[in-house]
């Protein structure tokens, strides 16, 4: 094969795999694209619940909301790590309204 020949071969194959490439860029890129769209226009309420963080009263750590152990106390719902806090902050106000 002449020099040529092999320059061109070279520079054929080598547009071939660029524009294979961008061509599984682009599609792989349009699909992410519209999952993204979809979780902002009506992605499932877990997800959006789980970006929000609650702080435990007691020891101060800061919990995603659908992992946190809820205590409802009148109108407030009061959000705990773990139930050692949930039961130390319950049996601090039975103590204070005792108190009363």
């Amino acid at each position: 094969m002449s020099f040529l020949a092999r320059i061109f071969q070279y520079l054929f194959w080598l547009i071939v795999v660029v524009w294979g490439i961008r061509l599984v860029r682009w599609l792989f890129g349009r699909a992410l694209g519209e999952a993204a769209r979809t979780n902002i226009q009506g992605g499932s309420n877990l997800e959006t619940q789980t970006r929000r963080l609650v702080r435990d009263p007691v020891c101060g750590v800061h919990v995603a909301e659908v992992m946190a152990i809820p205590l409802r106390e009148g109108s407030e719902t009061v959000h705990f790590c773990s139930t050692q806090c949930r039961d130390k902050y319950a049996a601090g106000l039975r103590k204070y309204a005792a108190n009363s």
